[in-house]
């Protein structure tokens, strides 16, 4: 029996399984850490990138008339007695023409708009429907559509032939629903507007029938995009009459417009605070797999885009019914029901909630409703993003009165916060600049000898108290800040359409002409040329594509990032620089 031939251990095999050439991958890895947390960055711009439209819809004709099924009167059908000898409100409020919780809106028909009552204000153009006194369109006369077009309101609710975003309110009985039949109210003009010196606009919509008089009330405040609903019941039976009021809004899954860049799709969708979460959204696709009902004391509910929201509001001393679900024919409902009201026989009963439609104002949401703000969706870091915003806006309006120049501070603030933090990394790589010329002199004099080369590499470090992983942990940690401030200026209302100088006339899209990003990538070669370079081939390559990949990606971001992105850069360069003349002044 023979025994098996044995292997010759080559020298380079050996060398390969010995412990101590772990200590020369050590060389290295504060470059790869530097490379994954770019590339991390990278990653978190681009998320979801491959779900995003760059166009999403066509433009909403503004001109557009909505329309509704012409229609008589409604008479007020019998009440449904309940076991107290209560009446409940017929469902709809006191419409014959009954309909399924999931109704479409109606059709176009042959009613004209002139029937339509108009509302103006400072703040908001309306169009009311007299037909369930139901809000169909809605513009933002301070918010444009485009740049320098304000005779081009932004349009934020509205119903055309291919597209549904509504407001609906109403009293139920029962177990009645918003989009059961509609009664049809009558008012005294069809045209509102909010006079001069005046601080309130009253619009009253009346419907008597069958002893019962409802007064749908809406207050329009100036300066402000909030509607106060109130629904007035005079009630002239002889027994007494429960009612609940209910709103809701109606919307299709038609996303709008927006110019984000790469690296981000807004979210669209609804929102409410429920029980268990102070912010629960969903998608129009959640919406339609898990539909959502919760009861919870006050709250409220939205319709969530890029930049603006509409939400309805109820009383909150009371505990209100949420429901996001889909309301039949590609429509969505997002509504609530408030309690009943008793009104007693020949009582008057009052129920109200409030109708927001307008942009994501932080400090005013914050004041409707808690956790409304919160719609101002800031991502899992919202905890650093929503204090920098308040470190923004203060600059802005005690400082500078200019977006672009608020951005360049807050960064200037947030890099001089950091710096004890960063400094211990700029010190690690400006010493291992420094001594780069007696790696390279090792490197050339053990090339053959990987082992060699890894002892002398660590006897270096040592002697001259390199440590070549410190600057890592510093940079990563400044990572959420910079992410949170991403989303933080993606997120804020306040820089859409907002100059900055020169051929920046708003922060809020690309920059028209790329000089931007040009600068950025600029100022991004210079920083890397600062910094000690990679010994290994592949991480050079790598560092030198990295400026002309993160230029190409930003072509598209938004102005206001980008500008961030530039004022960042040239503070580390700054930094940079003083660190790597107090190492060589030290002699260290």
């Amino acid at each position: 029996m023979s025994l098996p031939p044995t292997k010759k251990l080559t020298p380079g095999r050996l060398i390969n399984a010995r412990p101590s050439d772990k200590a020369f991958k050590i060389m290295d890895w504060q470059r790869y850490t530097l490379v994954g947390g770019i590339a991390a960055v990278l990653l978190a711009l681009v998320y979801q990138w491959n779900a995003f439209k760059e166009e999403h819809a066509p433009a909403i004709d503004q001109k557009t008339v909505v329309h509704h099924n012409q229609s008589q009167a409604d008479t007020l059908p019998g009440s449904t007695p309940s076991a107290s000898g209560a009446e409940h409100l017929p469902e709809g409020g006191g419409n014959t023409a009954q309909a399924s919780s999931g109704s479409a809106i109606p059709e176009v028909g042959s009613t004209t708009q002139a029937q339509l009552i108009s509302v103006e204000t400072d703040t908001l153009s309306l169009l009311i429907d007299p037909k369930g006194g139901d809000i169909v369109k809605v513009a933002l006369r301070k918010f444009y559509e485009e740049l320098n077009t304000p005779d081009r309101p932004l349009i934020l609710l509205n119903q055309t032939r291919s597209h549904t975003y509504v407001s609906r309110s109403g009293l139920v009985g029962g177990n009645g629903s918003c989009t059961a039949g509609r009664p049809l109210f009558n008012s005294d003009a069809t045209e509102y507007a909010l006079q001069e010196g005046k601080d309130t606009l009253t619009v009253d919509l009346k419907q008597s029938q069958n002893d019962i008089t409802f007064t749908k009330r809406f207050t329009f405040t100036r300066g402000d995009y909030l509607v106060k609903v109130s629904y007035l019941v005079d009630n002239g039976r002889s027994k007494p009459l429960l009612a609940s009021m209910c709103g809701e809004i109606i919307r299709d899954s038609l996303e709008p417009p927006v110019d984000v860049g790469i690296g981000m799709s807004p979210f669209l969708g609804a929102a409410l605070h429920t029980n268990e979460e102070n912010y629960f959204k969903q998608d129009f696709e959640d919406i339609t797999s898990k539909p959502t009902k919760e009861t919870v004391e006050g709250g409220w509910v939205a319709m969530v885009q890029h930049y603006f929201l509409s939400a309805w509001i109820p009383a909150q001393d009371l505990s209100n019914t949420f429901t996001l679900e889909p309301a039949g024919n590609g429509l969505y409902s997002m509504g609530f029901t408030s309690p009943q009201l008793r009104i007693e026989p020949g009582q008057q009963g009052t129920v109200e909630a409030s109708f927001y439609a307008g942009p994501k104002d932080v400090y005013r949401l914050e004041e409707i409703s808690p956790y409304l703000d919160l719609t101002v969706d800031y991502g899992w870091l919202w905890w650093l993003a929503k204090p920098m915003f308040r470190v923004l806006n203060w600059i802005h309006e005690h400082i500078i009165g200019n977006w672009g120049w608020s951005i360049i501070l807050l960064t200037v603030f947030i890099k001089a916060l950091l710096y004890p933090l960063s400094a211990t990394g700029l010190r690690s790589m400006a010493r291992m600049r420094k001594f780069a010329p007696q790696m390279k002199k090792l490197q050339e004099q053990y090339k053959d000898n990987r082992q060699k080369l890894a002892e002398e590499t660590m006897k270096l470090y040592r002697r001259e108290k390199i440590n070549p992983v410190g600057g890592c942990l510093p940079i990563l940690l400044q990572m959420p800040v910079f992410i949170g401030l991403y989303w933080m200026l993606m997120e804020t209302v306040e820089l859409r359409h907002a100059p900055w100088i020169g051929w920046i006339h708003d922060l809020s899209v690309k920059d028209p002409y790329f000089i931007l990003p040009v600068v950025m990538g600029i100022t991004m070669w210079f920083m890397q040329k600062l910094n000690p370079q990679p010994t290994d081939p592949t991480q050079a390559r790598i560092m030198q594509l990295m400026p002309v990949m993160m230029t190409f990606f930003f072509l598209w971001f938004p102005a206001g990032l980008v500008l961030y992105w530039i004022a960042n850069n040239l503070i580390s360069i700054a930094q940079t620089w003083f660190i790597n003349k107090q190492v060589e002044a030290a002699g260290k």
